[in-house]
């Protein structure tokens, strides 16, 4: 038994005077040589501190981002299932659920290169090298028309690159501005007025339709202004039937719908993820699609298209009003196995104000 306690007891010896903070104490170990903290140091600054040397282009970074990335952040990143996207998401950062992307909200590159670096690919980290990761940042800086397809990146240029909102954030105040706030002496007695109801759920377009009860006379007018609520604790629920719509056809007239075009407009703000249209516009992630209307499939002159894509070109695909409906209804049916990884618009009236937005860019 007492064996048992020496061994217990030089065992915990031993593992104190082993953690790294003893080491010194007890006279153990050596400080760690710099380039052994450097093989560990991993960290990219956004003053370029800590980049490797190295470099990578657009086009070795796109067979890269084929092989180890689009399977989760798709094709030209967007996003595949539950995954993130990777690039678009610009003006979204109002919103309730902004896009947070490379092109619309990270602040510096660096952001990007250490943690491709660092943590990818999901399930193989680290198992990059340095001129991979190069390439694959190229490409995805290339996705989000931020650099031509002919780009190379590397740690030469790498600080001449600024994100869009790179000045979009300010430096960190809480210390000033909100720890006032919460040190304060805690108030212990009237610390509020009674609590009122001001609105109803159902008012904001958050209650599920089938939940919401029956109108209550005057609820609109005196509730909304701030008048007491009535008690609806007995009104009848009372689910509202869907009435199917009918899908428009798409008709092309000679003379398109103004309206029909400004519809179009707002629905094509899920395209310009990838497609850039009207003055100016050029190839990106996907060919610029300005004049398209009467052409063969994958002839925008300067774009890289898919093998499908060109081969149904030269099968006699032409881009015609119900042909642009078909693909833009299921791009995968119409071109199988082409890159264009978007799931298609299922609501006919949304490809109609689609297609003439785009023929109106067609002269």
């Amino acid at each position: 038994m007492s064996n048992c306690r020496d061994i217990l007891a030089a065992t915990a010896l031993v593992s104190l005077i082993a953690l790294p903070g003893h080491a010194q104490t007890h006279g153990l170990g050596r400080a760690a040589l710099p380039e052994e903290v450097a093989a560990w140091d991993m960290t990219v600054l956004p003053d370029g501190t800590g980049l490797r040397q190295g470099r990578g282009n657009v086009l070795d970074g796109e067979d890269l981002w084929v092989d180890n990335c689009a399977a989760c952040h798709g094709d030209f990143g967007e996003g595949a299932g539950a995954w993130p996207i990777i690039v678009g998401g610009s003006g979204t950062l109002t919103r309730e659920r902004p896009e947070k992307t490379v092109e619309s909200y990270w602040p510096y590159l660096s952001t990007a290169w250490d943690y491709v670096h660092r943590s990818m690919p999901f399930g193989a980290a680290q198992t990059l090298s340095v001129d991979d990761t190069y390439a694959i940042v190229a490409y995805i800086l290339y996705s989000g028309g931020l650099v031509d397809d002919d780009f190379e990146l590397s740690h030469e240029n790498f600080l001449d690159v600024r994100l869009p909102n790179e000045g979009g954030f300010y430096t960190d105040d809480r210390d000033a501005v909100e720890v006032p706030l919460f040190t304060q002496d805690p108030c212990m007695s009237d610390c509020r007025t009674a609590p009122s109801v001001t609105f109803r759920s159902s008012a904001l377009n958050v209650t599920p339709i089938q939940l919401q009860p029956a109108r209550i006379p005057g609820w609109d007018t005196a509730e909304a202004a701030g008048a007491p609520v009535t008690d609806a604790s007995a009104a009848v629920v009372a689910p509202v039937p869907a009435t199917p719509v009918e899908a428009a056809p798409v008709e092309m007239a000679a003379a398109i719908d103004p309206a029909l075009i400004a519809e179009g407009e707002r629905a094509w703000r899920s395209c310009a993820t990838c497609h850039r249209i009207g003055e100016g516009a050029r190839n990106g992630t996907g060919p610029a699609l300005n004049a398209i209307m009467g052409l063969p499939a994958g002839s925008i002159e300067g774009f890289r298209y898919s093998a499908q894509m060109t081969a149904a070109g030269e099968a006699g695909l032409i881009w015609t009003a119900e042909t642009l409906d078909a693909f833009l209804e299921n791009p995968a049916q119409v071109v199988p196995r082409n890159r264009m990884s978007f799931r298609g618009v299922r609501d006919a009236g949304e490809r109609a104000a689609l297609i003439a937005y785009i023929a109106s860019h067609s002269e």
